[in-house]
């Protein structure tokens, strides 16, 4: 019912910039709260950042907050993750989720997840 397409990912210098996006299909998309979600090999899944369906309210992970803002077009039924000031920890496969509930920093409260897109930062 919702498909969830990521793009946007690349490779990118530290302290560089990189805006990732998550497509979506579906009519229901714009009623969804969207989590950010990102994986690095040997490490667990972690939470970056949610926006509620409206756009006004976001959270942000403590590691992230200052650096990456979350934001929504749901005219375009994307959501947006712009990453500044980028390091070497940022380096991961960035996941975006959908869901009826939150937004939630827990990943069990979206139903709906995208393949992932690859962001690299080189040091």
């Amino acid at each position: 019912q919702v498909q969830l397409v990521e793009s946007g990912g690349g490779l990118v210098q530290a302290g560089g910039s990189l805006r990732v996006s998550c497509a979506a299909s579906g009519r229901t998309f714009s009623t969804y709260a969207v989590g950010w979600f990102r994986r690095s090999p040997g490490k667990e899944r972690e939470f970056v950042a949610a926006i509620s369906w409206s756009g006004d309210t976001r959270y942000y992970a403590y590691s992230v907050e200052g650096r990456f803002t979350v934001s929504r077009d749901n005219a375009k039924n994307t959501v947006y993750l712009q990453m500044n000031s980028l390091s070497a920890e940022d380096t991961a496969v960035y996941y975006c989720a959908a869901g009826p509930t939150g937004p939630s920093a827990t990943p069990d409260e979206y139903v709906y997840w995208g393949q992932g897109t690859q962001v690299t930062v080189s040091s």
